[in-house]
């Protein structure tokens, strides 16, 4: 089925007589007969719900639309996109393991790897998105368990080379985790080029409205976890806690991931959707395919207007074919890459603060892929805890400005973004 047509119709099809649009299960609980039945829910015998912190039928119906949109086997939600990062990290990730990361991910990605699971004894090892193959394959321990990137790094706009981090991956034994957030299914399915498990904010072009936080984790189902069961073992080995199962065995390639992932994690730590958020998601997915090309059309009008003008000193906007990630997003991007534009102004900081307070359509928000345009200067909000080094190490200088383009009239946002570059 083509992508646009799930986008309106996927993960739910109503009977004779049921509601239309997905209902909403409001409940923390529900109901059943005997002891036995409720039993057999809590051994993963048999299907249902019986607590909404673990699962809930509106959530399980949203989270299905964005695994049929990926192509992958099985999915959940999440509170947010960063519980949907831990949550998928930490489930391949215990005390003594490694990391290897994508140098440019999100400012708070980064701080959650290099300093919270820091703590959890998981050390990682991070590597420029441009890396060479050797360059890449040097920063592999025995002990790495997973690989992690952005199809779209936020906010500095490098394009991961799916294949090349995929191939890495692969040749030590591990997955490939990929945050797709910013190009979302609708421009570009990382399974379709090698990697295993992909994440979400759903807060951003999913929702696309700002009205409500979640994130998705999506498994590919191709992962063989059994064939690398050493350095597995939360899979591929009883779980006392839960019965003694073995997930990897019970639920296979295309569910084991996702299982554990609710009945160890979600279980702990509850960072769960709420069923009424589910639904406020789903509504801004039956648009996504629509609202994606209108993101990405002004983010190219705004991108060129940008690079042609003497305040700005330079442009990342892989659309662009002075970009260096332009080849990449030919290749993995081809019908678009998102609606964000980063940008550095020749008077460094300063000029940066006044550009942003100049604007009159464009708000100030630490926020992004909206349907209102928004900016931000990432040094000084969302990446404020990395020093200079890690700054220009993450591709994001003192005197960068992240605008995402929202839905707005291109005309309107090149005159707004024009007369305030004026006033720099």
């Amino acid at each position: 089925m083509n992508r646009d047509t799930i986008c309106v119709q996927g993960g739910y099809t109503p009977g004779n007589g049921e509601p239309r649009q997905i209902p909403i299960i409001q409940s923390t609980t529900f109901k059943y007969a005997t002891s036995e039945d409720m039993g057999k829910l809590f051994d993963l015998e048999a299907d249902g719900y019986f607590y909404s912190r673990l699962q809930n039928p509106t959530c399980d119906m949203v989270a299905k639309k964005i695994c049929e949109l990926e192509g992958g086997t099985a999915a959940m939600l999440t509170s947010s996109g960063q519980a949907a990062n831990f949550f998928a990290l930490f489930n391949l990730c215990e005390a003594g393991d490694h990391i290897v990361a994508s140098s440019t991910i999100y400012g708070g990605t980064f701080n959650l790897i290099s300093v919270t699971m820091a703590k959890m004894g998981i050390t990682a090892t991070f590597v420029d998105p441009l890396c060479t193959e050797e360059e890449l394959n040097a920063a592999f321990r025995p002990n790495t368990k997973v690989v992690f990137g952005e199809t779209i790094a936020n906010p500095a706009l490098t394009v991961l080379d799916i294949e090349k981090f995929a191939k890495a991956a692969h040749a030590h034994g591990v997955p490939l985790m990929v945050d797709n957030t910013f190009p979302t299914p609708v421009n570009c399915r990382p399974f379709e080029w090698g990697a295993d498990i992909v994440t979400h904010s759903t807060t951003k072009y999913m929702d696309g409205h700002g009205a409500v936080l979640g994130g998705a984790i999506v498994d590919g189902g191709k992962f063989d976890w059994m064939a690398h069961a050493d350095k597995f073992p939360g899979l591929c080995t009883p779980d006392d806690s839960y019965h003694g199962i073995t997930y990897a065995e019970r639920f296979g390639k295309e569910g084991a991931f996702i299982t554990k992932a609710t009945a160890q994690l979600m279980r702990d730590f509850g960072s769960m959707q709420s069923p009424m958020n589910a639904y406020m998601l789903n509504l801004g997915l039956e648009s996504l395919h629509v609202r994606m090309q209108r993101h990405c059309a002004n983010g190219m009008a705004v991108a060129q207007f940008l690079e042609n003008h003497p305040k700005v000193a330079y442009v990342n906007y892989c659309g662009l074919e002075s970009s260096p990630y332009h080849a990449l997003a030919q290749k993995y991007l081809p019908n678009g890459s998102c609606g964000v534009v980063s940008f550095g102004l020749a008077g460094g900081r300063q000029a940066a603060s006044t550009f942003m307070k100049e604007l009159k359509l464009a708000a100030i928000e630490t926020h992004v892929a909206d349907a209102r345009t928004c900016c931000l200067n990432p040094a000084s909000s969302t990446h404020r805890q990395m020093n200079d080094e890690q700054l220009a190490a993450a591709g994001v200088p003192a005197e960068l400005v992240r605008m995402s383009c929202g839905l707005e009239s291109a005309e309107d946002l090149i005159a707004d973004i024009a007369q305030a570059l004026d006033k720099v």
